[in-house]
């Protein structure tokens, strides 16, 4: 064994030396290179970091201000996305009628500059149903200033109701109402509905532009006065050689000449809200409600519950309805939000025909007549007659009616049309309150003689125009004058829902009697006898007033 070994030992330590030694010896010296050269670039990597830091942070800082444009530009793009999607925008996109400044305009535009918070409010009316007239414009290839035409007449407000009978956010009399189509009827006035009166309004604009050769300054005349009476200022002008203009006719009211001027000085706000640093209030330009046909009689304040929303909203949105509920027969129309009305459809589903309005089991007693039966169940003798098969008005003590009648209190009908005049009547006045019975024989006019007042003032206040019909046996309010030193104690001495302030006004360029009381809420005559003025005002005159705050919001 041990010769066999020992010729192995000299190869080994040959191999050793001549190949392993070397090969490991230059490892070894790679290793100790490598090491050295890691470390050397380490520390050229932390000179290159110290050397080059304002570099790194000016690269940051561009970064950075990339980073600023990058956002600016999605910001003016989200801007741009939502001026598309704005009903602001189609509106201005859509005018068509000249521009016109002259003095009119100007004092009409200069009102309109001072009172940011008025045309703040009327956005806000405008806001839901401005799609939607805009549409309807379109369609009829109107121009899209006809869309702020319900500014002009009721600052958008679909309750609205003038001296001379006009109703609704298009302010249209009973008799132009009954030749355009509107149903008006003692449950419901198409005048104030807003899809049927949008379509009436504007089919009536554009049958009065084709008579006026779409001159849309005398087409807006005629809409204000009626067109016989712009026909004639016209004839009237050819009579005198002079221009047959808008602008050139004098003999129309004070009324229509402003009328026009209002609309085109909303133009010119609306048309450069920049220029005169009105901010528009953002309109998603798509309609905001659903319409739900329904073919039978429904208890409005129901109708509100089973759609998640309150009475008064669903009044606002169906201004038409006069009661509590819709009329006995249908088919009717419901103006509904669109995220409420799947739940409203699908509890209606549930709700037999029968239980959509309250029945009440009346026993006739001796002296009652239907019309105070129907009177305090707030409902309509014809109704009370139909529901119970009566040909006659003769009832008899003992028998029994049905009547249907309202769900809820009347608080909940707020803006039924009983309602709203009970709050008219209930406003306070300067004067003393007294409650007058009509009689037969009685007229507006035989009333405001007997208590020394204004035809119009008494229709005012009751909610009424002075061409309405009286009833026998209604209640009327009338306050009755006092001398100017008796209403100055009275008004400072008031009720405590009243809260009375004296001030001092300055009269502007294109001020009234007329238009101060409107905006205080007072009558033209107590001005006059505060100040012991005439007719005309000069700017930079003084008046005092006597107004209740309460009353000055809205």
């Amino acid at each position: 064994a041990v010769e066999k070994i020992q010729p192995v030992q000299p190869k080994l330590e040959q191999k050793l030396s001549t190949e392993i030694l070397p090969e490991i010896s230059d490892k070894i010296i790679l290793a100790k290179s490598v090491t050295a050269t890691l470390s050397h670039l380490a520390d050229l990597d932390q000179q290159a970091i110290q050397t080059h830091q304002p570099l790194v942070q000016h690269q940051q800082d561009e970064q950075q201000k990339n980073n600023t444009v990058v956002n600016e530009i999605i910001h003016e793009a989200d801007l741009a996305l939502q001026k598309e999607n704005n009903a602001w925008s189609r509106l201005q996109a859509g005018m068509q009628m000249n521009s016109v400044m002259n003095n009119r305009v100007k004092v009409q535009l200069d009102w309109f500059l001072a009172h940011r918070d008025y045309l703040n409010r009327v956005m806000k009316r405008a806001s839901p149903i401005l799609p939607f007239i805009l549409d309807v414009v379109s369609e009829k290839n109107l121009p899209s200033e006809m869309a702020l035409l319900p500014i002009v007449e009721s600052a958008y407000q679909a309750f609205a109701y003038s001296h001379g009978r006009a109703s609704g956010m298009w302010q249209i009399i009973p008799s132009t109402g009954k030749y355009l189509g509107l149903k008006q009827n003692w449950w419901y006035d198409g005048r104030r509905d807003i899809i049927e009166s949008t379509h009436a309004a504007t089919n009536y604009l554009q049958t009065l532009a084709k008579q006026f050769d779409n001159d849309w300054e005398l087409a807006l005349a005629s809409y204000n006065a009626g067109p016989g009476k712009i026909r004639s200022a016209i004839r009237y002008n050819k009579k005198k050689g002079k221009k047959t203009d808008f602008w050139h006719l004098t003999r129309i009211r004070r009324e229509t000449k402003d009328y026009v001027p209002k609309l085109l000085a909303l133009k010119e706000l609306f048309a450069n809200p920049e220029k005169y640093q009105l901010d528009l209030l953002h309109v998603e330009d798509e309609q905001s409600y659903d319409i739900v046909e329904l073919d039978s009689q429904i208890d409005l304040a129901l109708a509100a519950d089973l759609a998640g929303i309150t009475t008064e909203e669903l009044y606002q949105m169906n201004p038409a309805f006069n009661r509590w509920a819709t009329a006995p027969k249908g088919p009717h129309r419901l103006l509904l939000p669109k995220e409420n009305t799947q739940q409203f459809k699908d509890k209606l589903a549930q709700l037999p025909k029968n239980k959509r309005v309250n029945w009440v089991r009346y026993k006739i007693k001796n002296g009652d007549t239907l019309s105070q039966i129907a009177r305090k169940y707030r409902t309509s003798t014809t109704l009370i007659k139909n529901v119970n098969k009566i040909k006659k008005s003769n009832i008899r003590a003992g028998k029994y009616l049905l009547i249907p009648t309202s769900t809820k209190s009347l608080k909940q009908y707020s803006l039924s049309k009983s309602s709203r005049l009970s709050k008219i009547k209930n406003v306070p006045r300067s004067g003393k309150k007294i409650t007058h019975t009509v009689k037969s024989g009685d007229s507006f006019w035989s009333i405001s003689r007997k208590y020394n007042v204004k035809t119009r003032s008494v229709a005012k206040w009751n909610g009424m125009a002075p061409i309405d019909t009286l009833r026998i046996g209604q209640k009327l309010v009338i306050w009755k004058k006092t001398s100017a030193k008796a209403q100055r104690v009275s008004l400072v001495n008031t009720s405590p829902q009243q809260k009375m302030h004296a001030l001092r006004y300055t009269v502007r360029k294109g001020d009234s009697l007329s238009r101060i009381a409107d905006k205080f809420n007072l009558r033209v005559t107590d001005i006059k006898k505060w100040n012991k003025v005439g007719k005309y005002l000069q700017p930079g005159q003084k008046l005092k007033l006597y107004v209740d705050i309460t009353r000055q919001s809205g």
